[in-house]
């Protein structure tokens, strides 16, 4: 049996002592195999996973890895100049860069996302993660008072990315028009996980679109927010002799690919 089956076998059994629901065979297609665990991490419980768990994840994962895409780095960001010198635009999986930090657009429970297959950035990177991101976003979320407020941050382990840490912030929720509270608010996001990296010693970090996609907050408008906030973060921090990371926006869509190319000033493609 391959290490993806082991794998799914233990989560389907750990979900059908959990839920009493029992679920049919299981699939032989690695892919098949992989989105299935994908799907259980979404809706397993925040608990501790034992060694022999975190074993047969190890092993799954290892299993997989050649199936994913390529890892990336700065080295194939685009780099900006001038103004915006050490920030870079990166377009893809931002699971798969290599950088000390990934910025998660998360939602106010700080848990990850509950809904399997759900097409969040949340989803994402818990499912990339494995299970003990989301132990261990319960372990800091019991020392926090919750729900946690929008635009600020909350830093743990990346666990099995190949990051060294995630941020988890929570962006505004766009019901209609967008307010001027929401732009301050989308603001402090960018701004509280910059300040986080700075003061974890983070030599690079990845930031995200920020409540662009669930939580509707426009791309042109959130993508402007973005760029001149961690501009002002990033000179600010250099005026007080503060060691900086290197900024990626880590974009995943076409649109929001062409819009940080002209706010930071980049050849157009």
């Amino acid at each position: 049996m391959s290490a993806l089956k082991n794998y799914a076998l233990a989560l389907a059994e750990e979900y059908a002592q959990n839920t009493g629901r029992v679920l049919p065979a299981l699939p032989d297609d690695p892919h098949q195999l992989w989105a299935l665990i994908g799907s259980l991490n979404a809706v397993r419980v925040p608990a501790e996973a034992g060694e022999e768990l975190l074993a047969l994840e190890e092993a799954a994962f290892t299993e997989y890895e050649p199936m994913l895409p390529p890892l990336a780095g700065l080295a194939d960001a685009s780099a900006a100049e001038g103004d915006y010198a050490g920030m870079y635009l990166w377009r893809g999986d931002i699971t798969r860069l290599q950088v000390d930090g990934i910025v998660n657009a998360a939602n106010s429970n700080l848990l990850g996302c509950f809904i399997p297959q759900h097409r969040c950035i949340d989803n994402a990177i818990h499912r990339a993660a494995g299970v003990g991101l989301r132990a261990e976003c319960a372990r800091e979320v019991a020392q926090r008072p919750m729900p946690e407020p929008t635009g600020s941050v909350m830093v743990t382990g990346a666990h099995r990315l190949p990051s060294r840490y995630v941020l988890h912030t929570v962006g505004p929720i766009i019901a209609g028009e967008v307010a001027e509270a929401d732009r301050q608010a989308l603001a402090s996001c960018y701004r509280s996980c910059l300040r986080a990296a700075i003061e974890w010693g983070m030599r690079s970090v990845a930031l995200c679109c920020i409540s662009t996609g669930e939580f509707r907050f426009p791309q042109d408008e959130a993508a402007h927010c973005a760029v001149e906030t961690i501009r002002e973060e990033l000179d600010a921090a250099r005026a007080a002799r503060q060691s900086v990371p290197a900024v990626v926006f880590n974009v995943f869509t076409e649109r929001d690919e062409q819009l940080y190319t002209e706010l930071l000033g980049l050849s157009q493609f």
